[in-house]
C-alpha cells in the first residue's frame, strides 16, 4: 500500500474525519486512482474497523466516528468512481419501518454497509410497506435491511415482509433484520433471510448474502 492510502487507512481507524478528506485529496493529487482509494483505504478501514469492535477493542462511539470519517472521504471519491464506471457491489435498501422513529443503529448499519463497498439507498425511519416496496423497483435493490427499536413495530417488520412478497419481488431481493428487540427466531419466523445484531455483522452478513 502507497503512503497516502496507508495515512488514510489510518485516518479512518482514528475517526479522524479533516485528517481523511484532506488525506483523500493528497491521494488523488499524488495520481492514486479512486478505485485504490476505496478499496485499499476505505474498505479495508472499515473491515478493520468492525474487526476492532468484534474483539471489543471497539465500541459505538469508535465505530461511528470511524463510519463518519469513510463517509466524509468517499463523498470526495464518488464523483470519480461514478465517472471512472466504478460499481458498487450491490445495491442495498436500509430503513426503520413504520411506526418507529429510531434511526441511530440503521444510520450505523448503513454506513458500515457503504463502507464495504455497496450503494445505499436510505429511505430513513417511520418506513411504510409500500415504500419498501417502491423504492425496491426503482432501485433493483439487491438486498433489504429493515430495523425496528420498539417492540410494538416489530410486527411491521413481517408485514413489510409480506407487502413485499405480495408484489412478487420477494424472490429478488434478500431482506435481513436487526435491532435491540430482534432475535434470530423471530427473523426466522416471519420470513427474513438473516438477522444481524450489530453494524459491523450486518455488514458482513450483507456481503456474504450478496456475493453468494
Amino acid at each position: 500500500m502507497n503512503s497516502s492510502n496507508e495515512k488514510l487507512f489510518q485516518a479512518i481507524l482514528t475517526g479522524d474525519k479533516d485528517q481523511a478528506v484532506q488525506e483523500t485529496q493528497v491521494a488523488l493529487e499524488n495520481g492514486v486512482s479512486a478505485d485504490s482509494i476505496l478499496n485499499e483505504s476505505l474498505i479495508r478501514g472499515m473491515e478493520e474497523v468492525g474487526q476492532l469492535y468484534e474483539n471489543g477493542e471497539y465500541f459505538v462511539p469508535e465505530m461511528l466516528i470511524s463510519a463518519r470519517a469513510m463517509k466524509a472521504a468517499l463523498d470526495v471519491l464518488r464523483p470519480l468512481l461514478v465517472e471512472s464506471d466504478v460499481k458498487p457491489m450491490g445495491k442495498v435498501v436500509v430503513g426503520t419501518v413504520k411506526g418507529d422513529l429510531h434511526d441511530i443503529g440503521k444510520n450505523l448499519v448503513a454506513m458500515m454497509v457503504e463502507g464495504a463497498g455497496f450503494e445505499i439507498i436510505d429511505l430513513g425511519s417511520d418506513v411504510s410497506p409500500e415504500e419498501f416496496v417502491e423504492a425496491i423497483k426503482e432501485s433493483g435493490a439487491d438486498l433489504v435491511g429493515l430495523s425496528a427499536l420498539l417492540t410494538t413495530t416489530t410486527p411491521m417488520m413481517e408485514k413489510t415482509i409480506q407487502a413485499i412478497q405480495e408484489a412478487g419481488l420477494r424472490d429478488r431481493v434478500n431482506i435481513i433484520i436487526g435491532g435491540a428487540p430482534i432475535t434470530p427466531e423471530f427473523a426466522e419466523k416471519i420470513g427474513a433471510d438473516g438477522y444481524a445484531p450489530d453494524a459491523s455483522r450486518a455488514a458482513s452478513l450483507v456481503k456474504k448474502m450478496v456475493s453468494s
